[in-house]
This record gives C-alpha cells, sequence and structure tokens, in this order.
C-alpha cells in the first residue's frame, strides 16, 4: 500500500495550527502535507524496515552524542519545509547553532527549518519515483546531504545541492562528508 492523497483544499485549506492539531488528535495516523495543502496518510512499515530504521538511527544517536555537533531526530518528526509541505524523513539532523536560533515554540510544534541532513529508507510500500521526488523537494528546500536507501535493489542515491544524484550499488559504507563530519554508515546492516 502506498500513501494516499486527500486533498481537502476544496473544501478547507488547513492552517499550520490546524494541521499540527489534526496529527496531535490522530496520533495513529502518519500524516504528511505536499507543498500543495495536500494531506498525505503513510502506511506503517512493516518489521523489517521498521528494524533496518532502529538500526540506522541507532549509529546516528551514537555518532552524535559523541560529536555533539546537532540534533537528531526519527521518522515521527515533522518539520515544516520553506515550501510549505510538511515531511517526515526516517532519519534528519539539523546541526545545533541552526536549531538553537528556532525559537521553544518552533521547536515544540513542526519545526519550520529543512534539516541539514536526511535519509529515507524504502520500504516495500514506497514509490521510488514519489520517493525521488521527496528527496529533490528537501534538496530544493535547503538540505545539504540526502541518502536515499534501497534494500530491495541494494542501491543508494545521494542527493547534494547543486550536484546530480549519484547512484551507489550495493556500497559497504556511506561518508556523511561535511555535512556528519567523521559519521560512517555501515551498510551490511541494511543488506544484511
Amino acid at each position: 500500500m502506498t500513501a494516499i492523497t486527500v486533498n481537502l483544499n476544496p473544501i478547507i485549506q488547513l492552517t499550520d495550527n490546524q494541521f499540527y492539531q489534526l496529527c496531535r488528535e490522530n496520533p495513529e495516523v502518519k500524516f504528511e502535507r505536499n507543498a500543495e495543502g495536500k494531506l498525505l496518510i503513510m502506511p506503517p512499515t512493516g518489521g523489517e524496515t521498521g528494524n533496518r530504521n532502529s538500526e540506522i538511527s541507532a549509529d546516528f544517536v551514537i555518532w552524535n552524542r559523541q560529536t555533539q555537533l546537532g540534533v537528531g531526530f526519527d521518522s515521527s518528526t515533522c518539520f515544516k519545509l520553506p515550501n510549505g509541505a510538511n515531511r517526515s524523513p526516517d532519519v534528519a539532523w539539523i546541526k545545533k547553532e541552526r536549531w538553537n536560533a528556532l525559537t521553544p515554540e518552533e521547536q515544540e510544534k513542526f519545526p519550520p527549518i529543512a534539516p541539514d541532513f536526511v535519509l529515507e529508507l524504502m520500504s516495500p510500500s514506497d514509490s521510488l519515483r514519489e520517493t525521488q521526488a521527496k528527496m529533490q523537494e528537501y534538496i530544493n528546500n535547503g538540505v545539504k546531504l540526502g541518502w536515499l536507501i534501497n534494500p530491495k535493489m541494494l542501491q543508494v542515491e545521494i542527493y547534494r545541492v547543486g550536484k546530480p544524484v549519484e547512484i551507489l550499488t550495493s556500497p559497504r559504507e556511506l561518508s556523511g562528508e561535511n555535512v556528519l563530519p567523521g559519521f560512517i554508515l555501515n551498510l551490511q546492516i541494511i543488506w544484511g
């Protein structure tokens, strides 16, 4: 099952606060909102994807605790991008200075900021084309580095500002480059 798109715009155009309230009142449903204001209802992940997400997140948490360079987020965090979309990457990271520049209220709700780094892990229910479009949307809105990991195809697509997408087949590891200094993701936890 892929994401279901619901267009409420002809009836009501939800404000940011109304969208936030909708999400709070329906915690069992994972919502995103695209730049046109259409609601996306995201299906839950299965066991394999959930486990992979957990393993990847653990590596980020350990690295971030050691370096203390920024703030990490899991897939339940929704960000308000500059184009108006509300997106929830599987893993996100923001430099500490940028995060600290937000007000406490902005940090509490859906932070109005594009992360410095995002990761999307394809699950069997995801559409590759839609996920690639989401990755490009992240980059167009200020994300500096993005990884789209596709376990089924044993591929990683690397998105960078001002550069073409780089596609790697069965890489052993990924480097956080200058965005995540010193971070290395061992992909054996993904490929099995």
